[in-house]
């Protein structure tokens, strides 16, 4: 706990119980974090009135607090745009870290007679009308792309004023001669038709495709009704290159119209809020901001700087946002969403799941540059997923294996830093027990196991995985005890049918993510030990046989007897083979024993 100088004390003092942002800054007068309130004094107050904090950084950067300055706002909205813009410009030490900040392009519709378009990183205020920005410029390519080949706009930079054209100062270029162009420089195309194409295409770029389609299809009527057939048809050709554009995008539902979607994902490194921008029930721009966590942010105060982020850098003035979850968060003349069924609640599925993939992207980029991470990564995973008090980077599991009881065996299968380190495998004979004893068995080699590394003075790991149920565990756990290892080690069981996992003296199981990485190196674990486990199994039961079935022939010793068992594969078709087969692999007098033993017993 830090405590409050005087100096500090007084600042608390005079905070209003107004919305605002507050800045916190250290003994060299340096800004080290940035927070917005909905009351000021409330929100101050709260980190020094604490005697334990949730994370060790916001316990640092409280000891670190010599001087706050604050700024009172009418709403929280613009507490929130504020508090972004200061993290943006100071990028404060301990406040969450945008890590997009590079410029997007934009479409812009230059202000101008016969405008121009074309995409540029610069939004200028020059009266030109832009629109975005864009996170692909292969989808900034591909609307350009529709825009030229559809409206056949001018790409040159001349001068087109109603004067230079009437003098005639400029000439037709190879564009019009391709068709790419309708030469408004030689006054081929008059000011209002240009105007027209113009005006559809800036309701094309808002998303509002329908209402573009509906006005062509009045106007082809018109034209046709006119027998203006050559407008008709080119006012059809429009329609369908439309259409075809149209279908092209994702529709969810064409009553749904100017909505912002928002979702989050992450994990305890950094946050990802996805964005989608619907119109008409479809989707027309999208984009997924990361945030680098500083101070382990709850998701909703991340949401809430991202909504203000994108929705200012997008220009969005949508009426209704749909979230996950409730924000305390209000903006004039918006209402908020969580739809629970529906295509509203498809968007939010779709947002979220664009928000998943972006970061298991990010994570597959990190983790190919730096192969170490992605162990960090999972082995912090695992710790938080099931309570562990080390990092778990020495794992081992066991597992049992019999056949109607006989020839049991066991092994253990040992992962570091999460990987298989097939070396240090080891499977066990059961000495101890007598027949089909799984909890006994179990026993034996974790006692057994962990005797021999004790004695031999090497690692223990810092986690076990028995494979089975509470039984299996309790078993491995007087193992401990015996040793004088519980506590030491953590160790938990894994039952095979819902892939429960059991801690020791706790009957309620728990239920990890189906997904997520830690259910899946547990289950890695188990597969390797059993596979291990049923290679030796198979190898000391063919070893049995070979001495119980087939060394009990006088004159028939191992050799031969493998030899055979390797020919025929069991004793059952050795026993089916013919004599001449039989002398064929061990020669005639050999053949001659094992055909008779089992042909002509005595």
């Amino acid at each position: 706990m830090a405590k409050k100088t005087e100096h500090i004390k007084n600042i608390i003092g005079a905070l209003p119980n107004d919305p605002g942002i507050y800045q916190f800054y250290n003994s060299t007068g340096k800004l080290i974090y940035v927070g917005k309130a909905k009351i000021l004094k409330k929100r101050v107050s709260s980190y020094f009135n604490k005697d334990k904090y949730d994370s060790g950084k916001t316990a640092t950067l409280v000891r670190l607090i010599r001087d706050i300055k604050y700024i009172v706002v009418e709403t929280e909205l613009d507490a929130l745009l504020l508090e972004n813009n200061l993290i943006k410009k100071h990028q404060p030490r301990y406040n969450v870290m945008l890590k997009d900040d590079k410029t997007y392009p934009w479409i812009c519709i230059k202000n101008e007679r016969f405008p121009r378009i074309f995409s540029t990183r610069k939004n200028i205020d020059d009266g030109s009308s832009y629109f975005g920005p864009y996170a692909s410029v292969r989808m900034i390519n591909a609307l350009l792309d529709f825009i030229n080949g559809t409206y056949k706009l001018r790409t040159c930079s001349y001068n087109l004023s109603e004067e230079n054209i009437e003098k005639q100062k400029y000439k037709v270029c190879l564009e019009y001669h391709i068709g790419n162009c309708k030469g408004p420089c030689e006054g081929l195309q008059t000011e209002s038709d240009y105007t027209d194409n113009i005006n559809e295409i800036k309701q094309i770029l808002k998303g509002n495709i329908n209402s573009v389609i509906k006005d062509l299809s009045k106007r082809m009527d018109k034209y046709a009704n006119e027998y203006n057939y050559e407008m008709a048809q080119f006012a059809k050709s429009k329609i369908d290159t439309l259409e075809k554009f149209k279908s092209k995008s994702v529709i969810v539902n064409s009553d749904i119209s100017n909505v912002d979607v928002f979702s989050i994902v992450g994990n305890e490194f950094a946050s990802y809020v996805n964005y989608l921008k619907v119109m008409n029930g479809s989707i027309v721009q999208g984009h997924t901001l990361e945030i680098k966590k500083k101070l382990n942010e709850p998701d909703n105060d991340i949401l809430s700087l991202c909504i203000a982020e994108l929705r200012t850098r997008y220009n969005s003035s949508s009426p209704e946002i749909i979230l996950p979850f409730n924000l305390e968060l209000e903006i004039p003349d918006v209402k908020f969403t969580i739809p629970k069924i529906g295509d509203k609640k498809h968007l939010l599925l779709l947002s979220k799941k664009n928000a998943m993939q972006y970061m298991n992207d990010r994570q597959l980029q990190m983790d190919r540059l730096d192969p170490t991470r992605k162990s960090d990564r999972v082995l912090t995973q695992i710790q938080k997923d099931l309570n562990l008090r080390d990092l778990p980077k020495h794992i081992e599991c066991f597992d049992n294996s019999n056949i109607q009881g006989t020839t049991p065996v066991a092994a253990v299968s040992v992962f570091l830093d999460a990987k298989p380190a097939k070396k240090e495998y080891r499977h066990f004979n059961i000495k101890t027990v007598e027949g089909a004893n799984d909890y006994a068995s179990m026993e034996e080699i974790v006692f057994r196991r962990y005797r021999r590394l004790t004695e031999e003075k090497k690692t223990l790991p810092q986690l076990i995985i028995i494979d089975g149920g509470k039984g299996q565990l309790s078993a491995a756990v007087k193992s401990l005890d015996k040793l004088n290892l519980r506590g030491k080690i953590a160790i938990i069981g894994i039952a095979k049918k819902l892939e429960e996992i059991y801690y020791p003296n706790d009957p309620v199981p728990l239920y990890l993510d189906k997904k997520g990485e830690t259910l899946k190196i547990i289950q890695q674990l188990r597969d390797e030990v059993h596979r291990f486990a049923i290679t030796h199994h198979r190898k000391k039961r063919r070893k049995n046989t070979l001495q119980t079935e087939l060394t009990k022939i006088n004159g028939i010793g191992e050799v031969i007897a493998k030899k055979l068992l390797t020919e025929f594969r069991s004793v059952k078709k050795i026993k089916e083979a013919s004599k001449e087969d039989l002398e064929n692999v061990v020669g005639k007098s050999k053949g001659e024993i094992v055909y008779n033993f089992y042909q002509n017993p005595s």
